[in-house]
């Protein structure tokens, strides 16, 4: 590998919204994320419900489609 063109690699944290502190390697210093493994849904097996419903009948309503 040549040198000098490569970015440094070093220890740094990723600090998640929920609180969650992950220490790891990165060529980026402190890294915040919005969701982590801890507070994900897939992983914590809690469905986050999204109210989307009503969106097809908003749209054949406006465009007049019955």
């Amino acid at each position: 590998m040549k040198d000098g063109i490569h970015p440094k690699y070093e220890q740094t944290t990723i600090r998640c919204a929920c609180g969650e502190v992950i220490e790891t390697g990165s060529t980026r210093k402190d890294i915040r994320v919005e969701i982590c493994s801890k507070c994900h849904p897939f992983f914590t097996g809690t469905q986050k419900l999204v109210d989307s419903g009503g969106r097809v009948d908003r749209f054949k309503k406006r465009f007049g489609m019955q």
